[in-house]
């Protein structure tokens, strides 16, 4: 099974909408390692690590949202699989 990672930004209505929360039960289900946090411009950043597979379905799921907001555009960043997290996080907000 092929490890990799991405770092995504997802553009829409996504903050303060549960979209952290959302993205780090779909994470943790998948048993991917990384962090989601929201960033000052409005966005949400991901960065997860795992199989292709369980990425490919995270990003699915993302398009999709928490039902709460929406998803305008996910830009994907594809990159080498590092391991540099023991799990998914969500990280706090300091803006």
């Amino acid at each position: 099974m092929e490890k990799v990672a991405f770092l995504a930004h997802i553009r829409g209505m996504v903050q303060g909408v549960g979209f952290r929360y959302f993205t780090y039960h779909e994470a943790s289900s998948r048993d991917l390692t990384g962090y989601v946090k929201n960033l000052p411009d409005g966005r949400v950043e991901v960065y997860a690590e795992g199989s292709k597979e369980d990425l490919n379905s995270l990003l699915q799921r993302l398009q999709e949202g928490p039902g709460s907001g929406y998803v305008k555009k996910i830009e994907v960043e594809w990159e080498t699989f590092h391991n540099k997290y023991q799990q998914f996080s969500v990280e706090r907000s300091y803006f």
